[in-house]
Order: C-alpha cells, then structure tokens, then sequence
C-alpha cells in the first residue's frame, strides 16, 4: 500500500458521527439562548483566527486544543464557568471543529452542550454582530 496505511474513517466522517451526535443549533437559536442568559457561548477557535475574523460577543474563548482540560473541574486548568450541569454552546469558524468539541464534552459528562452549525460563518450570513 505504498507505505500508507489506510485510514478507517476520514476527518469527514468524524464530523459527520459528530454531528448526528450533538445538538446543532441555527443562529437564531444560539442567540436566543445567549438573550435569555442560560448558555454559555465558547469559541474553540486558534487564536488568530479569534483576532481576524472577529467574535462573538461574551463568548469566552478556549482554543481547541486546550477545551478538555479547560473543562475538566477535576484538573488544575479547568476555567470557570464551564461545569458539566451548565448549558455550553460552542462554535468555531465553520461549524466542524466545534460538532467534535461537543463530543469531547459530552464524553466528560457534559449532557446540555450543542453547536453553532456553521459556526462564525453562518452568524456572520444571518447578520448577527462580531467584534
């Protein structure tokens, strides 16, 4: 196999699982939770991307990388308000990272978590306001 060993399942298929998985919410939907004051909003997004594209207001910030150890409260690192009780929405900039993070979530115990489908992107289109 030309030294290649041959995947299982593509990154493509790993959204996919996710997304049949998790809660995917419009815009809309993201905004009125975020009104009513009964979500917290994280951007899983790197960091530059955090500063060029802009973000969503009162959304709190944890790259990728860093989600499972920032909401793990049973670890130094765990960053409040995250806690497995409360009700967390992630996005990134398109929608796919953040259909994963919310399976990572879910498998630390976290049962109330969706996803912005779309992510900043479909905000964006729907005329919501960045920062």
């Amino acid at each position: 196999m030309n030294g290649v060993a041959r995947m299982a399942k593509s990154a493509a298929d790993l959204v996919a699982a996710a997304r049949a998985r998790v809660e995917n919410l419009r815009p809309e939907a993201v905004e009125s939770e975020l009104t009513s004051g009964g979500a917290i909003l994280v951007d899983v997004r790197e960091s530059d991307e955090f500063e060029t594209q802009g973000r969503i207001l009162g959304a709190l910030h944890i790259p990728r990388g860093l989600l499972e150890f920032r909401a793990d409260p049973t670890l130094p690192s765990h960053q409040p308000p995250l806690h497995p009780s409360a009700r967390v929405i992630l996005h990134c900039t398109s929608g796919l990272r953040s259909a994963l993070a919310a399976v990572s979530l879910m498998e630390l115990g976290y049962d109330r978590v969706a996803h912005l489908d779309g992510g900043i992107d479909a905000w964006k289109a729907a005329g919501r306001p960045v920062v």
